[in-house]
């Protein structure tokens, strides 16, 4: 008995690994078969791996670390972690802020892209291009930040002041780049106003390849009007284009900070419009303090928290249509 034991527990042994030897001549013969494709793909992989994958890597272990760039790496543990939470109250309000400027800009400038590309999709095809080049054209503005400093500007010249000054509603110039409980409205207005980027253009992509002959179909099947066919026919046919915006203006919405930095200044007052990337900044290269392996711990919280919302975002996408 015990022999036969051991010859089968042996045979058992010998099927795994035939069946290890099958799938990996299985899967050579895929890669030969389709050489071209991997061969065509293989540019952006190393860049991806070495820019992507590599940096994420490494940012991982070092958050493990103490190190400036001069030193050797030493390993402390979870001692960035920890002072993370329980020490550093900076770090505890540029979470706050960043999560108040996601959970609004994020939702609000995802569906404004959608109903704007949608809008623009039943225009005639000449006036389409000129709309969806209006919509666009804030995301690549070059001085956009300087419109915004004029339009807040704390002086009587700056056009908000001068305008409520104008029609009787204020006295005296109000500091709407220094007063803390501005700081947020304002993040907020003029990230709304930069959203409609590449998430617009992979909708109105994304509503040109819907197939016409569904909404027909669909009609005779008894639906009724056009909600029920944007949620039936139309959104279920754009999921390519739903998740890939999603992903866009999570990575947008969370990883504010050229925003914060160009009108507040860094450090905003009372770090009012302080967020975890303007954080990660005053701890990482060219920084003054350049503690690497604290920089790298904010970085992978960020990362984590992203990571969570893609796929909170993934989970209620496939919904979609039911």
């Amino acid at each position: 008995m015990g022999y036969d034991g051991e010859s089968m527990q042996m045979s058992k042994e010998l099927t795994k690994r035939e069946k290890r030897k099958i799938k990996f001549e299985l899967l050579k013969n895929e890669v030969k078969a389709n050489k071209v494709f991997y061969f065509m793909l293989a540019p952006f992989l190393i860049i991806f791996l070495t820019f992507t994958v590599i940096p994420v890597v490494m940012s991982f272990g070092l958050s493990f670390t103490s190190y400036d760039l001069f030193q050797s790496p030493k390993f402390v543990g979870l001692s960035n972690y920890l002072a993370l939470f329980l020490q550093d109250d900076i770090f505890l309000i540029a979470l706050r802020n960043t999560f108040i400027l996601a959970i609004i800009t994020g939702p609000v400038s995802y569906l404004l892209a959608f109903v704007f590309a949608w809008i623009i999709n039943e225009l005639p095809s000449k006036i389409r291009w000129v709309m969806t080049l209006i919509f666009y054209a804030p995301s690549i503005s070059g001085n956009v930040f300087l419109l915004w400093a004029l339009i807040f500007s704390s002086d009587i010249y700056g056009y908000l002041n001068s305008f409520l000054m104008r029609l009787n509603i204020i006295d005296t110039p109000i500091l709407w780049l220094q007063t803390p409980k501005y700081s947020l409205i304002i993040l907020i207005i003029v990230q709304l106003w930069l959203s409609l980027g590449v998430t617009f253009l992979s909708f109105v992509a994304g509503l040109k390849t819907v197939d016409k002959t569904l909404y027909e179909a669909a009609a005779i099947d008894g639906l009724r009007n056009r909600w029920q066919e944007l949620w039936y026919i139309t959104l279920p046919q754009m999921k390519p284009q739903l998740m890939f915006g999603a992903v866009m203006q999570i990575t947008t919405a969370l990883g504010i900070s050229t925003v914060s930095l160009q009108l507040l200044g860094n450090p905003s007052v009372e770090y009012s419009g302080h967020t975890i990337v303007t954080h990660l900044l005053d701890y990482g290269p060219g920084s003054t303090r350049m503690e690497m392996g604290y920089a790298s711990a904010i970085a992978v919280i960020l990362f984590i928290i992203m990571v969570g919302a893609n796929l909170l975002v993934q989970k209620l996408l496939r919904r979609v249509g039911t």
